[in-house]
């Protein structure tokens, strides 16, 4: 349910007040140290920032699609390991259990995922098992009356600090397909599961990420989401078109801070006497920078709205974290150039957001995969 004009305009200018005056402030300290300060999460919690895209009825804001959209773009303005801290817990940590958990599991473990009190956080990856989803080895083991997973996560985001996995196992052994899989709510305290030492990244420093290990881990069987095996891969897939599209609006927003920062560069240093905001070759960036924006800008709203409206936008949302997560990119190259030796060094921040936004290329669906199903859509639809 969407909210009233009003209540969402007071949320987006409180979300915008503390993304300008908390979060970006922040930013070089939390890739620095490689944490965000706990009273940070403590006032993303009192905000309602964990609940966004959970339904009211348990304690979330309920935010449409295009709302979180939108809420998607201004988060997008400061650096997105802050949204990483509570994004799994609005996406794929809960959509999960909003679209196909029993009501049971709902009451047991949404109000907490909304209100931030669980870090929830998404275990599918394996050491051979990425794009082709499908391949994963992680078992659970029908023992008595529950299962007994085991098996190696990989590059899991927020594991270091979850307290819920959301994890997809293979129930069926002889079913070596994406209808063997089935998705399980594990909680991180369960004895039999283990982290890997966290990883050195490339960028997006203050976003946990290890291995999550399953040795002989047993768990009840009203763990399975919907109590149904072998629905895991189909959960995964609805939840990801949602997903997409708001991860697209956060690359919406980065890319405008970053056209924003290489503008206001350009317009106060000098060479040969004159701002180089005044030389058309780095008029010519600025403008492709600012076109590109628009164009996703008005593209992820465009397929936010449709999804409210209720159509399937497989197609639209991988078209979505397509262009917006290459496009990024190209405005983060593009803001390095015209920041020249600036951009290079670490004093200005725009190194910093030209490794974090090169993420965006691999996760939640490579770009690759992502034309996969574009042109996937295309000839289903034609024929």
């Amino acid at each position: 349910m969407a909210l009233d004009a009003e209540t969402f305009a007071q949320l987006t200018d409180t979300i915008e007040r503390f993304v300008t005056g908390r979060l970006i402030p922040l930013e070089a300290s939390v890739a620095e140290n490689d944490k965000i300060p706990d009273e940070v999460i403590d006032e993303m919690r009192e905000l309602g920032l964990f609940g966004m895209a959970i339904p009211e009825d348990y304690d979330g804001l309920g935010l449409s699609v295009e709302e979180e959209v939108r809420v998607g773009m201004l988060l997008g303005l400061t650096s997105p390991v802050f949204r990483s801290a509570f994004g799994t817990n609005n996406g794929i940590g809960s959509q999960g259990i909003v679209m196909d958990g029993t009501e049971e599991q709902k009451r047991k473990y949404l109000p907490k995922l909304a209100t931030g009190e669980m870090i929830g956080s998404f275990a599918l990856t394996e050491p051979d098992a990425g794009s082709d989803a499908a391949s994963l080895r992680t078992t659970a083991r029908m023992d008595g009356n529950g299962y007994v997973l085991n098996g190696t996560k990989r590059f899991i985001t927020n594991a270091p600090s979850a307290d819920i996995f959301t994890v997809m196992a293979r129930t069926d052994a002889e079913n070596k397909g994406a209808g063997g899989i089935s998705a399980f709510l594990v909680e991180a305290a369960t004895p039999g599961i283990s982290l890997g030492n966290p990883y050195r990244k490339m960028g997006q420093q203050g976003a946990p990420v290890c291995d999550v290990i399953f040795e002989d881990c047993r768990i009840p069987a009203d763990c399975l989401i919907g109590h149904e095996e072998g629905q895991g891969f189909k959960t995964a897939m609805k939840v990801l078109d949602r997903g997409r599209l708001v991860i697209s609006g956060m690359f919406v927003g980065n890319a405008q801070r970053l056209t924003r920062d290489s503008l206001r560069y350009a317009m106060e240093r000098k060479q040969f006497g004159k701002p180089i905001a005044d030389f058309q070759l780095m008029q010519a960036m600025l403008a492709d920078c600012e076109t590109e924006t628009y164009a996703a800008h008005s593209m992820v709203l465009d397929a936010a709205r449709r999804k409210d409206a209720g159509e399937n936008v497989t197609k639209l949302a991988a078209i979505c974290k397509y262009y917006c997560s290459e496009m990024v990119g190209r405005v983060a190259d593009r803001a390095v150039q015209i920041h020249g030796g600036a951009g290079y060094v670490s004093e200005a921040g725009i190194e910093r957001f030209y490794r974090d936004v090169r993420l965006y290329r691999l996760y939640e669906g490579t770009s690759q995969i992502q034309q996969l199903i574009i042109a996937r859509e295309m000839i289903k639809n034609a024929s």
